[in-house]
C-alpha cells in the first residue's frame, strides 16, 4: 500500500495529464471507486481499499488546513500543487456520509489567464462582452454551472479593463483561486464575519474603477454591489440561474427592483461549455469553447419587463447558438454518456 503523499502524487499526477477539472471519491460498501471529470464528463479512474481512503483523507484533510477529528460536517480547504514547472491551485471538499465522508477536489490552473480569443467559439460573443467594459459604471453578469469558465471570463475580462483604460482594479474572492497581476484580490472570510458585503464597503473605500464580486449570493450583497455600480463604479460577478432570462427572475427575488435593473445593467452572459468538433478551437489541448445567450440593450429591457425567450426580438437561446454550431461543424452533435471507464482507452493509468 501507497503511503498517502505518494497515493496522492500519483492521483493528481493522472489528473493533471488528463486534463481533469474535479476528482471524485465516492465510497462504496467495500471500497472507494475515484473519477476524473474531463471535458465535462465523469470518468472511472480506479478503485483504492476504504483503508487506503481513510488515509488519504485524514492527508488531505490535514494539508489543506481541515480539523481531522470532524467527520459530522461538510468542510472546505485549500491546497497548492505543483507538476511539471506549472502550478495548480486545489479546493478540497468533504461531505459527511452514513459511516464514513466523501471527498471532491477541484483542479485550478494557475499558470495562465486565457484570453476572450481562447474561450469563445463565436468571435461576435467575444466582441460584445468587450464593447461592455467601455461603460464606466453599471454591473456585468455572468451565470452557468459550476465549471463552465464564467470566472476565466470574469478575469479576462477585467484584464482587458486595466490593459484598455488603466482602471484600478479590486476582485472580492472566497477563494482566491490563482494571483492574477494588478488586481487587488481580498480574500472573503465569512466564517470570521467578512463577507462580501463587508468586502464591498471596504473595497469601495480604495477607489476602484472596477470591481469584480465572485458570486451575489444573497440580498444583501446584491443590494450593496447595485449600489456601487449606481455610484459610479464597473461591477463584475456572477449569480446562480439556469439561463439569461432567468437571471432577471433571481434578482428580482432577491429585492432588486426593475428600475435599479435598468439603470445598472449594462449585459448579462450566461455561459456554458460545448465539445469541439475537429474544425474548432481548442482551450489548453482540451476540445472544448464557451458559447454564451446574451442579453443588451432592448433585448435586456424587454427580458426585465417580463418578456420570456421566444418573446424577445432576436434573441439566441442556447438551442440556437448550438444549432449554428453543429450546422457548421464547429460543434459535436452527439453527447458521450455520463460515465465511462477511461482504463479501457489506449492510455492505461498505472
Amino acid at each position: 500500500m501507497d503511503y498517502p503523499d505518494q497515493l496522492s502524487e500519483t492521483i493528481l499526477k493522472h489528473a493533471v495529464e488528463h486534463h481533469a477539472t474535479d476528482i471524485h471519491f465516492s465510497p462504496e460498501e467495500l471500497d472507494v471507486p475515484i473519477y476524473f471529470r474531463i471535458n465535462g464528463y465523469r470518468w472511472f479512474y480506479k478503485r483504492i481499499s476504504s483503508k487506503e481512503y481513510q488515509t488519504l483523507v485524514s492527508y488531505y484533510k490535514f494539508s489543506s488546513g481541515m480539523d481531522i477529528a470532524e467527520h459530522r460536517l461538510p468542510q472546505d480547504g485549500t491546497l497548492s500543487y505543483h507538476v511539471n514547472q506549472q502550478a495548480y491551485f486545489l479546493r478540497l471538499s468533504t461531505l459527511p456520509l452514513d459511516e464514513t465522508e466523501s471527498l471532491a477536489i477541484r483542479l485550478l490552473p494557475n499558470y495562465h489567464t486565457p484570453s476572450l480569443d481562447q474561450l469563445f467559439l463565436f468571435p461576435e460573443q467575444r466582441d460584445t462582452l468587450l464593447n461592455w467594459i467601455k461603460q464606466p459604471a453599471g454591473i456585468i453578469l455572468f451565470t452557468g454551472p459550476t465549471g463552465s469558465g464564467k470566472s476565466s471570463t470574469m478575469f479576462t475580462l477585467m484584464q482587458e479593463a486595466i490593459k484598455q483604460y488603466g482602471y484600478q482594479a479590486i476582485s472580492l474572492e472566497d477563494p482566491i483561486e490563482k494571483q492574477v497581476d494588478q488586481i487587488l484580490q481580498v480574500q472573503v472570510n465569512e466564517k470570521a464575519g467578512f463577507d462580501y458585503d463587508v468586502g464591498l464597503k471596504a473595497a469601495l473605500r480604495h477607489d476602484p474603477d472596477v470591481i469584480t464580486v465572485g458570486e451575489i449570493r444573497d440580498q444583501a450583497t446584491a443590494s450593496f454591489a447595485f449600489r456601487a455600480a449606481l455610484t459610479g463604479h464597473l461591477v463584475l460577478t456572477t449569480v446562480h440561474a439556469k439561463n439569461a432570462t432567468g437571471t432577471i427572475d433571481r434578482l428580482l427575488d432577491m429585492g432588486i427592483s426593475k428600475t435599479d435593473l435598468k439603470q445598472t445593467l449594462i449585459g448579462i452572459a450566461s455561459q456554458k461549455l460545448v465539445t469541439l468538433s475537429h474544425k474548432g478551437q481548442q482551450l489548453f489541448g482540451q476540445p472544448r469553447a464557451a458559447i454564451a445567450e446574451i442579453l443588451e440593450g432592448n433585448q435586456l429591457q424587454q427580458a426585465i419587463n417580463g418578456y420570456q425567450d421566444k418573446e424577445i426580438n432576436g434573441f439566441q437561446s442556447f438551442e440556437v447558438i448550438q444549432g449554428r454550431g453543429v450546422k457548421h461543424e464547429l460543434i459535436q452533435s452527439s453527447s458521450s454518456p455520463t460515465v465511462i471507464d477511461i482504463t479501457q482507452g489506449s492510455s492505461r493509468f498505472s
